[in-house]
């Protein structure tokens, strides 16, 4: 009886050591794993604080960087956008093809181009509807685009218009920039109205942005614009590495006077060989399938050059393609075109 039992207490000790053993093997290779995960995952992710420029001016004024406030509001600003990839390369990109149509007419207004970065912010360059009704690049309110100028209808309404609703910031900034003498604050005013500025600076006895107790919106509404300042001007600087031929680029027009109605945009964009779909692009401010015209009247229809719109021609029309857009040959550790590295 005892050699089976001794025969029986020996196999389940191998046993049980063999399955012992697989089982701290499986353990370690486990951990071994994991720990080559945590450690491939180290050295291939990281997170920097931003730089912070050591002098940065808004619309040629001085903005007070050596106060704690004023750092840490852009510090947050800057962070918001250097880490948000997506949104921002977005922003970039529609920038290429938009600040052409917005920059002219800042300059021909008098308006400092630091201006274009705030359309930037409050639109995000794309014809969007707020909350409270405000719309398109420069998100006028209806009551206070047909004050500067625009026509807000049923079937026209100029605060998606590229070109005139632009010309209508630059008569709202240049108003409230004649009340501040300061162009920060007619850039929170643009954000928070007239009023609400004037009365704050009255009440704070404060002349100037950056030391104004304001909503967190509007306390935040220049930073914001800054942060894409800095980033536009030095976006290697901040991690991102776009191509000019990656950008969106501006697509050429041929315009069509109309002083006579329209019963059927369709019909006049089929008739011009491009899709409704890009004439409603292109002319956003058109709101039906109709346009009526009075007497005395006109509009003008933009629709994209023939053959532009293939990529490959709008590609074929630029120029530096390959390099690095908004590269700065300060900019350190950067290569300013493929292959090419910096000296």
């Amino acid at each position: 009886m005892k050699k089976p039992v001794i025969l029986y207490l020996s196999l389940s000790f191998i046993l049980i050591s063999i399955l012992l053993i697989a089982f701290l093997r499986f353990t370690d290779n486990k951990q071994d794993r994991e720990k080559q995960y945590r450690e491939k995952f180290a050295a291939h992710t990281f997170a920097l604080s931003v730089q912070i420029p050591e002098k940065l001016d808004f619309a040629g004024e001085d903005v007070p960087l050596d106060l704690y406030y004023v750092r840490e509001g852009l510090d947050r600003e800057l962070l918001v956008n250097t880490y948000w990839h997506s949104n921002t390369i977005l922003l970039l990109k529609r920038a290429g093809r938009y600040f052409p149509v917005i920059e002219p007419i800042l300059k021909k207004n008098g308006i400092p181009d630091d201006f274009k970065y705030l359309a930037l912010i409050e639109s995000g360059l794309m014809n969007v509807v707020s909350p409270s009704n405000a719309a398109g690049f420069w998100q006028f309110l209806d009551k206070t685009g047909r004050e500067f100028g625009l026509e807000v209808t049923e079937q026209v309404d100029e605060r998606y218009h590229y070109s005139k609703s632009t010309e209508a910031a630059c008569k709202y900034l240049r108003d409230a920039y004649k009340k501040y003498n300061n162009w920060s604050l007619a850039a929170a005013a643009y954000n928070a109205g007239q009023g609400r500025i004037s009365r704050e600076t009255e009440k704070q006895m404060v002349s100037n942005y950056y030391d104004l107790h304001l909503n967190q919106e509007t306390a935040r509404y220049l930073y914001r614009i800054l942060a894409l300042k800095i980033i536009y001007e030095n976006p290697a600087d901040y991690g991102f590495y776009l191509r000019n031929m990656d950008l969106y680029p501006p697509i050429p027009t041929q315009s069509f006077k109309i002083d006579t109605s329209i019963t059927n945009l369709i019909k006049f964009a089929n008739d011009n060989e491009v899709p409704y779909k890009v004439l409603k692009e292109f002319n956003p401010w058109l709101r039906t399938d109709q346009l009526n015209v009075t007497p005395g009247n006109s509009y003008t229809i933009e629709l994209p050059k023939k053959k532009h719109l293939r990529y490959s021609q709008l590609q074929a029309d630029l120029k530096d393609a390959h390099s690095i857009f908004n590269f700065k040959d300060s900019t350190f550790g950067h290569k300013k075109d493929i292959g090419e590295q910096t000296e």
